[in-house]
This record gives C-alpha cells, sequence and structure tokens, in this order.
C-alpha cells in the first residue's frame, strides 16, 4: 500500500462541490424558468448527480489510484444513478407534482424560491456531496492484496444485491399499479412480502458496498459516514418513515401489512391473529 495522495483528494472534494452546486443551481432554473415552478425535478439530478460526481472523480484521480478501481467505482456509480434518474422521470412522466414540494411551498413564508431552496435545493446538494465521499476518496490511492481483493469482493456482492431489490422491487411496484384491479390496495408481493420499502434498502446496501469499494485505504473509513447517513436518511430521514406517514391514510390493509412485513431489512413475515 503506497501513501495516500491526500492533496489529489482534496483537490477533488472541492471541485465535486462546486460540481454538485452547479447541479443543483440549474435543476432550480429549470423548474422556474422552464417547467412552472415545478420542483420534482429535482428527484431525477439527486441520481443523475451522483454518476456526474463519479465521472468528474474519475478524470480527476488518473494517475492517483489504480485504474481498475476507479472504472469500477464509476461505472456501479453510474449504472445506479442515471437507472434511479430515469426510473422516476418515467415515474412521474405526465403526472401531477410530487405532493410533498406541493406541502413545502404551501407553507412557504415570505419568499416561495428562497423557501424552496433552503428547505429542498441545498440540503440535498450537502447531504449528495457528503454521501458521495466513498465514490470520490475510493479513486485514490494504490493497494492489491488481501485486503484490498476482500473488500472489492464484499463491496461487489453488497452493490449487487442492493441494485437487484432496487430495481427488482421497483418493476414489481410499478406493474402492480399498472394493474387497475389493484387500485388503493396494498402491495404486499415479491420483495414487498419481505420488507415494505425493497428500494430504500437497495439503496442503502448499494451504498455500503460502494463505501466497502472504498476501504482498501484507511481513508476510506471517512466514507462511513456517508454509508451510515444514507441508511438513516433512508429507514428513519426522509425516505420510508415519510413516505408512510399517511399511506396509512390512503391504503386500506396498510396497517396490517406493517405489522406483518419488516419495515426495512428483508425478513420473513410475521404471522398476525386476525
Amino acid at each position: 500500500m503506497s501513501a495516500y495522495p491526500w492533496g489529489a483528494a482534496l483537490t477533488n472534494l472541492w471541485v465535486s462541490a462546486v460540481v454538485v452546486l452547479v447541479l443543483f443551481a440549474g435543476a432550480l432554473v429549470v423548474a422556474l424558468k422552464v417547467r412552472g415552478n415545478r420542483h420534482d425535478g429535482i428527484d431525477v439530478v439527486w441520481g443523475a448527480g451522483f454518476g456526474i460526481v463519479a465521472i468528474t472523480s474519475l478524470i480527476l484521480s488518473v494517475g492517483d489510484g489504480d485504474l481498475w478501481r476507479q472504472l469500477l467505482i464509476t461505472a456501479l456509480t453510474c449504472v445506479w444513478g442515471f437507472r434511479l434518474a430515469w426510473h422516476i422521470e418515467r415515474r412521474n412522466r405526465g403526472k401531477d407534482e410530487d405532493p410533498r414540494y406541493v406541502e413545502i411551498m404551501a407553507k412557504a413564508q415570505g419568499d416561495p424560491v428562497l423557501h424552496i431552496v433552503r428547505a429542498v435545493y441545498v440540503p440535498q446538494a450537502v447531504i449528495m456531496w457528503v454521501v458521495s465521499l466513498p465514490v470520490q476518496l475510493g479513486q485514490y490511492g494504490y493497494a492489491d492484496g488481501a485486503l484490498a481483493i476482500t473488500v472489492t469482493v464484499l463491496g461487489v456482492l453488497s452493490w449487487a444485491v442492493g441494485f437487484f431489490f432496487e430495481t427488482v422491487g421497483d418493476a414489481q411496484l410499478a406493474a402492480f399499479k399498472a394493474d387497475p384491479a389493484n387500485k388503493g390496495q396494498v402491495m404486499d408481493q415479491g420483495l414487498w412480502r419481505y420488507t415494505r420499502h425493497p428500494n430504500y434498502f437497495g439503496d442503502a446496501a448499494v451504498w455500503w458496498g460502494l463505501t466497502l469499494l472504498a476501504l482498501h485505504h484507511p481513508a476510506g473509513l471517512i466514507g462511513l459516514v456517508s454509508a451510515a447517513l444514507m441508511t438513516w436518511l433512508l429507514a428513519k430521514g426522509t425516505g420510508a418513515k415519510l413516505l408512510e406517514s399517511t399511506i396509512g391514510n390512503r391504503r386500506p390493509g396498510y396497517v396490517e401489512y406493517v405489522k406483518r412485513t419488516s419495515g426495512f431489512i428483508p425478513l420473513p413475515p410475521k404471522k398476525t391473529v386476525s
């Protein structure tokens, strides 16, 4: 293991911060000037932005790390991020604004643009930069041997499990919603039988995988904060908890579904008494 190129890595961090700011500023301009003050496009930027950060880091890190690891981290991040962006864009196409953003704008006091910037754009930009730390730092440094091989194998496996849960879970839910007979019903089939949020669990597993890939050097330990933050957001923050805050009022039988189904980690359903 050679010395970690901290100078180059720190340069990457501030350049990526600028890239993230430009992305979210551009998303705001599009929302205001092109999409008629509709802000759910930021969810598309969320996925694609990680891919852009990974590509930026790849360009900046060439010559300061193992090329195969740089390409692997970038490829896995881009496949996950651009797939998520495409899925959300397709899901939102032809629909009204996301109710979450309608509610946020309704609570605006004073300038509504400043309110949405403070409540959504700035926090998401900061979170993206923090969560992407393993993708940035993992592309620097040279390492081989048992540790490098172990974290690489475990990282790819975790990413693959997460990508499977996210993509299959999204496809199963889309097929369920496309059937008019299921309108207003609870999706409790396929992966959704074992976890109420297979897509969120998949997201978390993907990021733990990318974090493992950055552990070829102790500098990658910084990425543990990123994976922990992403997992908390998905399980307890703006992900599952926020989604479930109102769904029980809209889906008959959802309370029973909650009682028998794991909220995050896939587990066999519990037996409930009628």
